[in-house]
């Protein structure tokens, strides 16, 4: 089997199969949220926009927003084998790209993400096990679905594995 690399879009997800690589990039305020079942090879990747529906005019997509996100990642890996009681979960992105405009003691986008993806995984009893968030630099990530292991790259502080 030969590997496909799956592009994950801003507001999209995906599942992926033994050799799929799900990437995604250019991750500012955004969240990547990657599921992964070791046992059967099946991964899943959201790139997540926005912390809830409530700030969205549109709000039919479900993969805009973590707590309909993951639920649709579930349902998807199940359907490939995954079992939600073997599933981890790990994040990316959820920077503050534009901090220095903010007023300070705002609360910025990005960590509005983090902590809405973080909520929702908990909800679903899925153990968070690595994150790569924050900070005020975008984010390229790429999950090797096989092996369960999470590239995290940037321009500012080059490659990291989670």
């Amino acid at each position: 089997m030969s590997r496909r690399e799956i592009v994950v879009r801003v507001a999209d997800l995906q599942v992926g199969l033994r050799e799929d690589v799900l990437i995604t990039v250019g991750l500012g305020s955004c969240i990547a949220i990657l599921l992964h079942d070791a046992t059967v090879s099946v991964g899943g990747l959201a790139h997540v926009l926005l912390p809830s529906p409530a700030l969205s005019r549109q709000d039919a997509n479900p993969a805009k927003f973590p707590q309909l996100a993951i639920p649709r990642l579930l349902e998807w890996m199940a359907r490939e084998g995954a079992s939600p009681r073997r599933i981890t979960a790990r994040l990316a992105g959820g920077a503050s790209m534009f901090a220095s405009l903010a007023p300070p003691g705002t609360i910025q986008m990005g960590e509005r993400n983090v902590v809405a993806s973080r909520q929702a995984l908990n909800g679903l009893g899925i153990p968070l096990v690595g994150e790569a968030v924050g900070g005020d630099f975008g984010r390229t990530v790429r999950l090797f679905v096989e092996s369960g292991k999470v590239e995290v790259i940037s321009v500012a502080h080059g490659s990291r594995t989670l």
